[in-house]
């Protein structure tokens, strides 16, 4: 195995960990077998282009690289002397890139019960255990954040000099204790009341959530502040006590500018205390942590599925026969339980809930509430099926996919019923929730008056699902494959099929440049459901 360069400086401190009164010898091997099985292991990065022919490769290293890329978005932030509203955004990436791969990619370092099954059953103290996990988390976290800081401290230094670079590198040092505490307390509080089964959904979850927060996260930290001829005033609230990208570019305020106020003083305060009093915590309740992970190891899992009577009744209304009613309730518990799926569709329902409303926000900066309500800005509600196309294409791939023999053993004289009734499940467990909700909060905004365009919404939503199936998704056993031969021109085709929804847009906007338009649209659109759903 290979001889890494924090092994070989650790070498120098062997006096330090003796006096500590651990096994520098276990240490040192037991930290070469975890680094060279960190670099086997695929990050979530790259998890959808890994081939067989890659395995060879430091998939780590090279997901580092990546990491350097997204901290290129930093460098426009570290120019000006604005440095509360610039710091906040640098600070909100940071956190996001750093814990989304802390909890995506890493969470197996944080959560592993190999050292309690294995390594404990062997003469190795609890002391050594808990240093290599201290060093292997830290050895993590110092490669990701020189990764993601290095060109823009290169820049810093340049632009601000050695006093801001020192500045910036000491707050991603106390903002990077700050995210492990809270991760790992996240992780026991969640296994001091749940199994191990919730703390696996729950990752998968907070996977799903980071991958659309950045999105919406940027815009919290930007309405802190007011733009006034090009000036920026920071407006004080009760709730930015809650936000630590603004704890740490407050520091830089106070020092650097010299803005010296309560609020200033009060946010610094809890950039540097917070994370050295969660540090105390962190030690204090490690040994609680490790005993709590042994939940981990158990898979229980409540197998008994309530059967829902709404999913009966639909199903009823909207399958033809008995098989195609299986394959639908059979698409519901696979939908429900399938954490890689879940993984790869979820973040596209995030978005398709977010974007229509960011919108909205976008646009009170330059309309009133009442123009607002009276215009036509309900057709950003459009943007809510653009996640059609990957449900839709995702809907071949399982982690189960080995169970697919279960097509051939069947007596189907074919595969069209198992796939309509999977892409009538995809649509009323996915696409009908988001719907509901959209529909409710633009029925508020917009009034009763929309009522018919939401119908249309709902029956276009129907169609261009179809139509995904028809022209490039071409499902034949549903989730019959697994999610390692994803193909790459799956990327393209999901590109093509998001640029079909703007045709349904178009589509809806002219019919609303005539008067009763919408509602020969709706029947071209009812007509052209039952030809498409036909062919299926």
């Amino acid at each position: 195995m290979k001889d890494y360069l924090l092994l070989r400086l650790l070498d120098r401190c062997k006096k330090v960990f003796r006096l500590l009164g651990v096994d520098f010898t276990d240490i040192r091997t037991i930290l070469q077998v975890k680094f060279e099985m960190d670099q086997r292991r695929v990050p979530t990065v790259f998890a959808d282009s890994a081939k067989k022919e890659d395995k060879k490769k430091n998939q780590f290293l090279l997901s580092l690289g990546l990491y350097a890329l997204f901290g290129l978005i930093l460098i426009p932030f570290l120019f000006g002397e604005e440095y509360l509203f610039q710091l906040s955004i640098v600070f909100s990436i940071y956190m996001f890139l750093v814990m989304s791969s802390l909890i995506s990619d890493f969470s197996t370092v944080l959560l592993d019960v190999r050292d309690r099954s294995i390594l404990a059953t062997k003469p190795i103290t609890e002391k050594t255990l808990a240093a290599v996990k201290v060093i292997h988390v830290a050895n993590y976290l110092i490669q990701l954040s020189l990764a993601i800081i290095a060109i823009p401290l290169i820049v810093a230094i340049s632009v601000k000099g050695i006093g801001f670079a020192f500045l910036f590198l000491s707050s991603i040092v106390f903002l990077n204790l700050f995210i492990i505490v809270i991760t790992t307390l996240l992780y026991l509080l969640i296994l001091r009341f749940f199994n191990g089964e919730v703390l696996k959904d729950m990752i998968n979850y907070v996977q799903i959530g980071l991958s659309i927060a950045l999105i919406v996260g940027y815009q919290i930290v930007v309405r802190s502040f007011e733009f006034v001829d090009l000036n920026i005033e920071f407006q004080a609230a009760w709730w930015q006590f809650f936000l630590p990208p603004i704890w740490f570019a407050a520091l830089f305020e106070l020092i650097l500018n010299q803005v010296v106020n309560a609020y200033f003083i009060s946010f610094t305060s809890l950039a540097i205390f917070v994370p050295i009093v969660a540090m105390v915590f962190y030690a204090r309740f490690m040994p609680t942590f490790e005993y709590y992970l042994q939940k981990l190891d158990s898979h229980e899992r409540n197998t008994r599925e309530r059967k829902k009577r709404w999913l009966t009744w639909i199903s009823n209304i909207i399958c033809s026969s008995k098989d195609e009613r299986a394959f639908f309730h059979f698409a519901n518990i696979v939908i429900k339980r399938e954490r890689q799926f879940k993984l790869k569709v979820y973040p596209s329902i995030g978005l398709a809930l977010v974007l229509p409303y960011l919108f909205l926000f976008s646009e009170m900066r330059n309309s009133t509430w009442g123009e607002i309500a009276s215009s036509q800005w309900y057709l950003s509600m459009y943007f809510t099926i653009l996640l059609i196309p990957t449900i839709v294409v995702m809907a071949e791939y399982s982690e189960g996919y080995k169970g697919a023999w279960i097509y051939e053993s069947s007596p189907l004289k074919g595969y069209h019923l198992a796939v309509k009734g999977t892409l009538k499940a995809l649509l009323v467990k996915l696409v009908l929730p988001l719907y509901v909700l959209v529909s409710i909060i633009f029925l508020w905004i917009f009034s009763i008056r929309i009522i018919p365009d939401l119908i249309v919404l709902i029956f276009s939503s129907m169609l261009y699902m179809a139509i995904c199936q028809l022209a490039a998704a071409r499902i034949k056993r549903p989730f019959s494959k697994s999610f390692k031969v994803i193909q790459d021109s799956k990327g393209w085709q999901m590109l093509g099929l998001v640029l079909l929804g703007g045709v349904f847009f178009l589509g809806h906007y002219v019919s609303l440049q005539f008067t009763g338009g919408v509602y020969g649209y709706l029947l071209m659109v009812i007509v052209a459901n039952w030809l498409a759903w036909r062919r299926i």
